[in-house]
């Protein structure tokens, strides 16, 4: 069968004789197949190019010495003037050490330049707002990372940039370069994998909950792993309205509790022990124990597919939930824990239904703090953010296999980018004040914008398709390795 450049006729490729599980395996391998070849064929995913014209060489002197020196001494006088005389307004520095890249832990700092420069690619197609990879070499003379060089790292270049996106930072660093790069620059600082995780995670739990006919304040809600994604979850789900009398979150070691007296010793874990103090009373003893009768599982924690087991399932409350967003493989298959018993099945993949991804959140999050130019981004900002994907999302229809707006709904990016500006605005972190309508019809005009170039460049031929046989090998490639 052909492959449709789109992917969209992906679990149609695969022999009629293979199971569930062999698709699912074989799926990502032709995925990871796929990439590594497509990324050879274009030398990576992003380029540099001018936003401006350039009418003859003349204008050089324009854009460039002696008629750039006006903007430099405008700069001088009022340092604000650079959000609108440079790309400043509209850039993103998207920061990493590659200390804990997907779910394949440290690549070495080169080694996350595929993610931060995907990053950079959705921000730009998704949400109109340029990016640029930054993987920086944090560690210090004894050779482990230390999160005081990303701090100064990220202290020194913010002139240049209107946010930060810190990203695959392994923890506990991760909860001190953020906690003290929110507080210390002038821009937003935006940890994607903590924070707009939790964002979308939020999003969709809102949902699901609803189809199951839950409230999130009645919800016994587990969490299995408590690294940067889900210690954020849960503080937000609390900032929100959870119970944390209800919620019982675990780590490599077991749930958190009051007695951790591991946890509570290393000030490093301060967020971890900030959930020790207010949730679980019970002290669950494991996490089979915990889920007998819990209405939500949410994993983030090691790739599967058996991380997470049936029988886990099978022991929850009827219409159970179960977000299970390892990457690159979740910690049960979808088909698996549907099999099980779960009403709601969402992992952080698109290529099966209800991807609860990051994806869908931080485009539309930073565009709306660029375009009021907001000097940081607030739990605040994260939770309106959350329910303004749910909204859109029931508005528009929401299933149990559909419970939020996908990467291809490009309205729900415009959406979210004014409502978040406008609750910037209210919480007083904006430098600038405009209507919801102003920001709605900025952010959909440079996203349409960013769009219609990637296409004009395919139409011409400055973006070239990939050769069939390209794609042909990698399925290939993946048939015979699951074989």
């Amino acid at each position: 069968m052909k492959i449709d450049p789109s992917l969209k006729n992906l679990d149609a490729l695969f022999p009629g004789n293979f199971t569930e599980d062999q698709k699912a395996r074989a799926k990502t391998l032709f995925l990871k197949n796929l990439s590594a070849e497509a990324h050879r064929f274009y030398g990576g995913k992003m380029q540099t190019l001018p936003k401006c014209g350039i009418y003859g060489l003349a204008w050089f002197n324009v854009w460039y010495t002696p008629g750039v020196s006006q903007i430099s001494t405008t700069i001088r006088d009022d340092n604000d003037a650079s959000f609108a005389l440079s790309n400043r307004g509209n850039l993103v520095a998207v920061v990493s050490d590659s200390t804990r890249v997907l779910g394949d832990g440290d690549c070495t700092p080169p080694g996350g330049l595929g993610v931060m420069e995907g990053k950079a690619m959705i921000m730009k197609y998704l949400g109109g707002v340029d990016a640029v990879a930054l993987c920086v070499d944090s560690k210090g003379p004894d050779g482990k990372s230390n999160p005081d060089k990303i701090i100064d790292f990220v202290k020194m270049v913010q002139p240049s940039f209107g946010a930060i996106n810190l990203e695959d930072i392994s923890q506990p660093n991760c909860f001190k370069v953020l906690d003290e790069l929110r507080e210390a620059c002038d821009i937003p600082v935006w940890h994607d994998d903590a924070q707009g995780t939790a964002c979308v995670t939020l999003a969709g739990l809102i949902n699901a909950l609803k189809l199951a006919g839950k409230k999130l304040g009645d919800a016994r809600i587990v969490l299995l792993g408590a690294g940067a994604s889900n210690t954020t979850i849960a503080r937000l789900i609390l900032a929100d309205g959870g119970d944390p009398a209800k919620m019982v979150v675990f780590d490599s070691k077991g749930s958190l509790h009051a007695g951790r007296d591991d946890i509570k010793g290393d000030k490093r874990n301060y967020r971890k022990w900030e959930l020790c103090e207010r949730t679980n009373p019970g002290r669950a003893p494991s996490i089979a124990e915990a889920l007998k009768g819990a209405d939500v599982l949410i994993a983030l924690s090691t790739p599967g597919p058996d991380t997470v087991k049936r029988e886990w399932i099978r022991s929850m409350a009827e219409k159970s939930i179960v977000f299970v967003c390892a990457n690159p493989v979740p910690e049960i298959w979808p088909y698996a824990a549907k099999e099980a018993g779960a009403f709601i099945v969402a992992t952080g993949r698109g290529d099966f239904p209800n991807q609860v991804n990051n994806s869908v959140c931080f485009p539309g999050i930073l565009k709306g703090a660029l375009l009021v130019r907001a000097r940081k981004i607030t739990d605040g900002m994260a939770i309106r953010c959350a329910h303004s994907i749910a909204e859109f999302s029931e508005k528009r229809g929401i299933q149990p296999d559909n419970i939020i707006a996908t990467m291809e709904e490009a309205e729900v990016f415009v959406q979210e980018a004014a409502d978040v500006a406008i609750q910037a605005i209210k919480e007083g972190v904006a430098r600038v004040t405009l209507s919801w309508e102003e920001v709605y019809h900025r952010a959909k005009a440079d996203i349409a914008a960013a769009r219609a170039v990637v296409e004009d460049m395919k139409k011409l031929g400055h973006i070239k398709d990939p050769p069939p046989q390209l794609l042909e090998t990698a399925l290939q490639k993946a048939i015979d390795a699951v074989k």
